[in-house]
């Protein structure tokens, strides 16, 4: 079959790797070169992640199979461990995750969360019904008070009882009452756990595997697609017919390109509805330490974390002037958009003197869901899969994939074009 691919971030990339195989393929991105939300640019030499921050881990050996297919993991990626702290308001820094590490906070503290865990563990509780009900029947009122409730409504700027726990099934820590003594018995620290390490390029961040994956794919560069149009069982793409198309773009868009279409029709103002959070990221120098996650509670300033990419691989820092060191480079995330004024005062009020390099705002990062997103999506699927139309993608499908959750959603799409 000859197949369109709309959209050359990752989720686009593989299945148009995974495709060619058996297909004739070509992919349309609107913009300059690959990537979407694993862009990065140079900054003064240094390595600008646009948005967030983008390494390889996985739990499925199909992926991971497939991911070094592409790549010399010995020779192009090194491999780290993740060292995450959470910067409290009070100064003190509490390794992540804080549940393992109560041992550390001040004995008040310890004492109440002590009564939370045993209250929790002799109480036969109702399973939770959205995020809230969850931290708080997981981790006990302390915790949540302390750091999972300021933390979490910097970066859904909601109520934690209206975000569904659909939304964050798979995504989210679970230990047992009995689990988190046990951890806090015998110190067990982050480096313990699954996805506690990853790989990283040595040299260009997510855009070095966007550029390697781009490779050996017939793609259309600032080829924008603003319409589909079928004719009979065809779908006709910038006067260019394909048996089927694949959409890596986001959803919002396809009513407006299906233009009234019987597939979308019913589904439109559902699509209006959807939800999402944008994210501002600064690029910043900030003073060394030797961290990959910096968690940021306090509620003096609206950021929620600190991401030391300057710690993820030596070439992402340039050499600084007159200066036999490097400096550390690192992103500082903000939900929704905030302008340079506004960044300038909050970075002041921060840890580890973060000092403004430039910053990016991305409108779409996170897809929320609420109960019955994931129902409605699945319907549409199914309709435009009928009509030769296939989503792909965070954006496409609505849910909060990560480049490896992206890669398996792509593997488990071959099989339709068997």
């Amino acid at each position: 079959m000859k197949i369109a691919v709309i959209g050359a971030g990752i989720s686009g990339l593989a299945i148009a790797h995974i495709l060619k195989q058996k297909h004739e393929v070509i992919v349309f991105e609107a913009d300059a070169r690959p990537g979407g939300l694993i862009k990065c640019d140079y900054v003064d030499h240094s390595l600008f992640h646009r948005t967030g921050r983008h390494v390889f881990n996985t739990k499925r050996k199909d992926v991971a199979d497939w991911f070094w297919q592409h790549f010399d993991r010995e020779k192009e990626f090194t491999k780290a461990l993740r060292n995450s702290v959470i910067a409290m308001p009070d100064g003190k820094e509490i390794p992540y995750p804080i549940e393992n590490h109560l041992y550390l906070l001040d004995e008040n503290t310890q004492k109440c969360v002590i009564d939370d865990l045993l209250r929790m563990s002799s109480s036969a509780a109702e399973p939770p019904h959205n995020f809230e009900e969850f931290l708080r029947k997981r981790f006990g009122d302390t915790l949540y008070r302390l750091y999972f409730h300021p933390y979490n409504t910097k970066i859904w700027r909601r109520p934690l009882n209206k975000v569904p726990l659909e939304w964050l099934e798979g995504k989210l820590p679970m230990p047992t009452a009995a689990e988190i003594v046990y951890n806090n018995i015998n110190h067990v620290k982050e480096q313990t756990f699954v996805h506690s390490s990853f790989y990283y390029p040595r040299q260009g961040g997510s855009q070095f595997i966007a550029d390697r994956l781009s490779q050996g794919l017939n793609i259309r560069y600032n080829s924008a697609v603003n319409h589909l149009e079928q004719n009979k069982r065809k779908w006709i793409i910038n006067e260019e017919t394909f048996d089927k198309v694949v959409f890596c773009g986001n959803i919002k868009q396809l009513p407006t390109m299906l233009n009234g279409h019987t597939a979308i029709r019913l589904y439109a103002d559902r699509i209006d509805r959807l939800e999402s959070h944008g994210t501002t990221t600064v690029f910043c120098e900030i003073s060394p330490n030797p961290y990959s996650w910096i968690y940021l509670p306090d509620g003096q300033h609206p950021s929620h974390r600190i991401i030391c990419t300057g710690n993820f691989s030596p070439a992402n820092n340039s050499p600084v002037s007159n200066h036999p060191t490097k400096r550390l480079t690192a992103s500082i995330e903000f939900t929704d958009r905030i302008e340079k004024e506004e960044i300038l005062e909050n970075l002041a009020k921060m840890p580890y003197c973060p000092r403004y390099l430039t910053h990016h705002y991305e409108q779409y990062t996170y897809p929320i869901q609420d109960k019955d997103t994931k129902a409605a999506i699945a319907s549409l699927k199914n309709e435009l899969r009928q009509a030769g139309i296939y989503l792909l993608g965070r954006f496409a499908e609505w849910e909060y994939y990560n480049m490896d959750v992206a890669i398996g959603a792509a593997l488990d799409m071959e099989k339709e074009f068997a």
